[in-house]
């Protein structure tokens, strides 16, 4: 039986395996390759990695924890979690997806979430490359060019409260109705354009995105920001072990990233505490995130 086994292998879940692998408490980390930021091709705002690779980021802390002879990692999915039949109070059972089953005192989800887009053609595969949500993390890329923000007035306002200062023009395209008389003039007021017409679809073309609207209209603009779609847990757990949600569909966690399970902890985009609105989608945090589980599943097992 594993000390903890932590379940993604994101900035998160690799802090995790690496704080409990420096504790000399025995670890499985579970990797099944997928992963939110998935075609992104450079992480930003992240001191000393502006700019890396998200592949060469994971390579890296995979190198770094296979000096620790307690971390043990698998490229493997998991299934479901659940107590081990007979077992104490904090002894569960991982069913892997390959069939295999695994156990352990202690259990760290860093699953992720995934982003479900609005359906608008050609977003899907923009994603990560040229559509992006966070400001903080691809805004400056975009210093004095032209943007598009897709969706509703409410989430566009604060994009544009954070972009305004740092892009171009902005158009602002309603998804599937056209905006209010009173909607566009609240944009037009916050120096962006409203579009009259809602977006249709998006697609690559030379450095930048084509946007076409429901009338056929185009313009070319350097990227897009979502101002829409929603999150979803990537994993089943929630639902298997009954853990208490949030507002945002996160999990529910302690400052030492305990769910409403004992003995089962969370770190990452999945989870916050109820005093924050929602996730803090950030490498550095998901890090941060996943070292303080780790420190608290520690913790815990001090009598063992």
């Amino acid at each position: 039986m594993y000390d903890a086994i932590v379940i993604g292998a994101g900035p998160a879940g690799l802090q995790a395996a690496l704080t409990l692998g420096r504790m000399h408490r025995s670890t499985l980390l579970l990797d099944s390759g997928e992963y939110r930021n998935g075609t992104v091709q450079h992480m930003h705002n992240v001191i000393t990695n502006d700019g890396a690779a998200p592949a060469d980021f994971r390579a890296v802390a995979r190198t770094e924890l296979a000096a620790y002879t307690d971390v043990e990692i698998r490229d493997v999915g998991a299934q479901s979690v659940t107590r081990a039949d007979g077992g104490a109070d904090g002894d569960f059972t991982v069913l892997l997806t390959d069939g295999d089953s695994v156990e352990a005192r202690r259990v760290i989800l860093a699953t992720g979430v995934a982003d479900d887009l609005p359906a608008v053609p050609g977003l899907q595969q923009l994603w990560g490359l040229k559509a992006f949500a966070c400001p903080f993390c691809d805004g400056h890329e975009h210093a004095g060019r032209p943007i598009g923000i897709l969706g509703p007035v409410a989430r566009a306002e604060h994009l544009i409260g954070l972009l305004g200062r740092i892009v171009g023009d902005i158009t602002v395209y309603p998804i599937d109705e056209r905006f209010t008389a009173e909607e566009a003039q609240l944009l037009e007021r916050l120096g962006a354009t409203a579009s009259t017409e809602p977006v249709a679809s998006v697609a690559a073309e030379d450095d930048g995105v084509r946007i076409s609207t429901a009338s056929g209209g185009e313009q070319s603009v350097a990227g897009v920001f979502v101002a829409s779609g929603t999150l979803r847990q990537r994993a089943p757990f929630v639902d298997d072990l009954a853990l208490r949600m949030l507002p945002s569909g996160s999990i529910e966690i302690d400052d030492f990233g305990r769910t409403s399970l004992p003995a089962i902890f969370a770190a990452g985009d999945l989870a916050h505490r109820a005093s924050l609105p929602g996730p803090m989608a950030s490498v550095l945090l998901a890090s941060a995130a996943g070292q303080i589980a780790a420190i608290g599943v520690i913790q815990s097992l001090i009598a063992h």
